[in-house]
Parts: structure tokens; C-alpha cells; sequence
């Protein structure tokens, strides 16, 4: 009996091994008869370094990864020799079309950029990221703007000239670039159904002018001496403006005159989000250039983040006409910048008691970022809570170097209008 026993043991063995082997044959076989395509997109889920190894495998697999539809290539540990040997080689043998494409690196590559956006464009890539931050800005050259199909473009450290746009374009990012103002106005006025735009430390423009019928996000940063929009579908609109030379007020006050800043926000009227700060929007606020005179209602507006000096009354009273000018506001983030950072500020009058009367019906959620427990801070945060009866929750984000617990006690010793409404400190 122990002999049968270990003879079926064997036999039994015997035959997993071989069921084993022949799964694995037929496993291979059919990876290895997987159409071209399907392989490319196997493949995209590798590096392309990684990629490219595959084609040891087998004879099968020797050019699978020159049908992948995503390319992303990243520098990361290449010697700068080695990565451009691998860019040439993945533009130079890819067989089909490729859907998406990705470089980055940090070293320079200016004298391989043309070649290489020249074998790009023959590609026909839709979405196309290129970020190579050393050295100079890289001169896009004409033929990138011959892809009809391009759907998404991502550029940094780059310089834009006067080209046609793109038919097909809904994503445009330009980061750390250069250009000029009909340069810029054309691309964008270009591109017709451009709905995301995102334009952050541009140089060379003074008048930004943006001209986008089906323009849904806008994100601006940077140095302008005018900025006009004409975007009716606009929803979400983020701007960080700081001065340009010369540039702060354009307009005296003393003429009663409207700034760019103010005229910005009478073109905002529709959005749904709004984000506005930097030193130009601050200044904004300290010459009282809204207050009562700002007539601009913003009836769609649920979401505001804003960056203030809370400490400045004139920067909150203005702060208060425009929230009181956006009826159904549901949240607001406030950046709050502690008085002793600002020392140039030392002559502004610090926060009093404010006579503006205002009721936020819609208001559930309010921030304070860089919350530092300061007396003009509390006071602000009193003002909220007798304003808003739907108001669930104040978030402040301690940044503050006064007893933290005894701030606390002021705070929960705060009346408010709404029964629900908390306070949370983290």
C-alpha cells in the first residue's frame, strides 16, 4: 500500500508539473500573439526605460514598446548623454501615433529641442507636457502648432511667439514663460474651445487680454499693468497679481476713476469660485477703491478664497462691500497675514470696531489661514459668527505665538446666530 501510495504521489506530481508547463506555454503563446496595440498599452504602464527592456523577452516583444501610445520620458538619474540617446531612439522608432506625451528633465537640452519637437509634430500627440527647466526659456518652434489634433498643452520655461492656435486645444498651461501681448492674445483668441487656462510667472506681458468664449477655469499669476477678460462661461477664476514697475494704480484714486483691479472684478460677475490675492489686490483694498462705490453683484459666487492684511480696516471694510455684494456665498478662506511680517504697513490704522451691517444667509464654512490669535483676528471671527445663521463651521489655521488657550476660551465664549455653527482650531 505505501508503495501504490507513493507511486500515485508521484504520478500526481508529475502530471502538476506538467499542467503547469503547458499553462505557462499557452500563457506565453498567447502574450505573445497579443495584437501590437494591445501591447503598446501593456507597455504604457512601464517607464519607457522599462519599456524598451521588454524587447529581450522575445522576438514578439523586441518592438512592442515603439506602439506604446504614452510616452513619458523623465531624466531622473540619466547622465545627460544617455537621456538624449533615449529621446532620439523612442521618436526616431516609434511606428504609430502617439496619444500622449511627457519630458522633463533639468538639464539643458536647447540644442536637441528643435529636432525634437520637429519629430513630435509628426507624431500627433494630443496631450503634450514639456518640462525642461535649465538654462534659458526654450523657443518653441513653429511646427508644434502644425498638430491639428493636440487636446492639452503643458509648457514651462518657455517663450511663445506669434503662431496660429490650435482648433482642438481645450487645455493650455503655460508656466515660467515668455512672450508678448498680441503674441499671447492671439494663441489664446486662437484656440476655440479653450476651457482651462493657466498663465503663471509670464514675463514679458504688461496688458493681459483674454478672449475665450468657452473658457471655464482661468488661473493668472504675475506682473501685469492691465488684465481684461471677455470669458462668458467662466466659473472658476484664481489671480495672484503683485506689482509691476510703475504699474500698481495706473489710475489716480483722487480722479475717481476705476483701476484694472476693480474692473477685473465687474468682468467676474458670473463665476462660481473666486481666489484673489497679492500686493496689488491688497492695495486695492487699503485705498477703498470698492466699498459702497462697488455696484458689481456676484449672484452666482459660492466659493471665495481672498489674501488680506485683517489687521488693516480699510482692507476689511473693502473685503466686507464684496462679500456683501455676493448673495449666496457658501464658503470663505481668508489668508491672514500677521502685522509684524509687514513692517512697510506700520502707519496703517489697526482694525476697529466695524459698522457695516451685513447678514451672509448661505454661508455654511468659513477658513482663516495664518490664524495668530491676534485681538483684530478675534474680532473678525466675532463678526462672522453674528453674521452667518446657516454657518457650520470656522476653521482657523494656527500660525500664532500668543497663548494658544486662552485664545480658545475667547473664541467659545463668542455668541453666534447660527445654533450649529462650531469653531475649530488646528
Amino acid at each position: 500500500m505505501l508503495g501504490q501510495f507513493n507511486m500515485d504521489s508521484e504520478a500526481m506530481s508529475t502530471c502538476k508539473k506538467a499542467r503547469a508547463e503547458a499553462t505557462s506555454v499557452v500563457s506565453s503563446d498567447r502574450l505573445n500573439s497579443l495584437p501590437p496595440e494591445i501591447k503598446g498599452d501593456i507597455l504604457s504602464h512601464l517607464n519607457v526605460k522599462e519599456a524598451v527592456r521588454t524587447s529581450i523577452l522575445s522576438s514578439t516583444w523586441r518592438d512592442a514598446w515603439a506602439n506604446m501610445p504614452e510616452i513619458s520620458l523623465r531624466e531622473g538619474n540619466f547622465t545627460r548623454t544617455k537621456f538624449i540617446t533615449l529621446v532620439d531612439m523612442v521618436l526616431l522608432l516609434h511606428k504609430g501615433t502617439i496619444e500622449d506625451f511627457d519630458i522633463s528633465g533639468d538639464k539643458s537640452y536647447h540644442d536637441e529641442f528643435g529636432r525634437w519637437m520637429l519629430m513630435l509634430s509628426r507624431r500627433s500627440p494630443r496631450p503634450v507636457i514639456i518640462k525642461l527647466n535649465s538654462g534659458p526659456w526654450y523657443r518653441i518652434p513653429s511646427y508644434l502648432f502644425s498638430i491639428g489634433d493636440l487636446e492639452s498643452l503643458d509648457l514651462e520655461n518657455c517663450i511663445i511667439s506669434l503662431f496660429q492656435g490650435f482648433k482642438s486645444l481645450t487645455d493650455l498651461s503655460l508656466e515660467n514663460s515668455s512672450s508678448r501681448d498680441m503674441d499671447i492674445q492671439t494663441l489664446i483668441s486662437s484656440c476655440p474651445v479653450l476651457t482651462d487656462l493657466i498663465l503663471t510667472s509670464a514675463e514679458g506681458i504688461n496688458c493681459l487680454n483674454i478672449r475665450a468664449p468657452k473658457l471655464e477655469f482661468l488661473n493668472v499669476e504675475g506682473e501685469f499693468e492691465d488684465i481684461k477678460l471677455d470669458d462668458p462661461n467662466l466659473e472658476v477664476a484664481i489671480f495672484s497679481l503683485d506689482h509691476k514697475a510703475k504699474a500698481c494704480q495706473s489710475v489716480p484714486i483722487a480722479h475717481d476713476k476705476e483701476s484694472y483691479v476693480k474692473q477685473l472684478l465687474g468682468s467676474l460677475s458670473d463665476v462660481k469660485t473666486l481666489s484673489i490675492s497679492g500686493s496689488v489686490f491688497r492695495k486695492y483694498l487699503t485705498k477703498g477703491c470698492i466699498l459702497m462705490k462697488f455696484r458689481v453683484v456676484f449672484h452666482r459666487l459660492e466659493n471665495i478664497y481672498l489674501g488680506i492684511y485683517i489687521w488693516d480696516q480699510r482692507q476689511v471694510s473693502a473685503t466686507c462691500s464684496l462679500l456683501k455684494n455676493a448673495p449666496n456665498l457658501k464658503m470663505l478662506e481668508l489668508w491672514s497675514y500677521p502685522r509684524n511680517t509687514w513692517e512697510h504697513y506700520q502707519d496703517q490704522a489697526s482694525i476697529k470696531e466695524l459698522t457695516l451691517e451685513m447678514q451672509m444667509d448661505h454661508l455654511v464654512m468659513a477658513n482663516v489661514k495664518h490664524f495668530g490669535g491676534l485681538d483684530y483676528e478675534v474680532d473678525f471671527v466675532a463678526k462672522l459668527l453674528s453674521w452667518a445663521p446657516a454657518l457650520e463651521e470656522v476653521k482657523l489655521e494656527w500660525n500664532g505665538k500668543t497663548d494658544r488657550s486662552m485664545v480658545l476660551t475667547k473664541l467659545l465664549a463668542l455668541p453666534r446666530v447660527s445654533p450649529t455653527a462650531k469653531i475649530i482650531v488646528t
